[in-house]
């Protein structure tokens, strides 16, 4: 078991950064890679960022490359979400989550469903 918290969110204005964490507890030792999503009111579940818990590999999506940078703290087991530049249009509720799911070639996931332990989520806002 995987269990995974995260803070950071909040009210921000367009144009501005916010950092979301988030920490993972339990058996962190199986865990192959670490996933940010979102889901905004109305619309489906968007892939935001990934990370490799134990390697270089990341990916985002294409709405925040070049605005979003994710890392990761092995010794505190914590990813964080680095989000600058921010738009109204990233208004959701943020997800991480944690696959434990090896991939052959070492790359990331960018599909929800390969991720096993999610968190509760945090509310981003973002006024414009």
């Amino acid at each position: 078991q995987v269990q995974l918290v995260e803070s950071g969110g909040g009210l921000v204005q367009a144009g501005g950064s916010l950092r979301l964490s988030c920490a993972a507890s339990g058996r962190t030792f199986s865990i192959y890679a670490m996933g940010w999503f979102r889901r905004a009111p109305g619309k489906e579940r968007e892939f935001v960022a990934a990370i490799r818990w134990n390697g270089d590999n990341t990916d985002y999506g294409d709405s925040v490359k070049g605005r979003f940078t994710i890392s990761r703290d092995n010794a505190k087991n914590t990813a964080y979400l680095q989000m600058n530049s921010v738009k109204p249009e990233d208004t959701a509720v943020y997800y991480c989550a944690a696959d434990l799911t090896p991939n052959n070639w070492g790359f990331v996931s960018l599909r929800s469903n390969d991720y096993e332990y999610w968190g509760q989520g945090t509310q981003v806002t973002v006024s414009s």
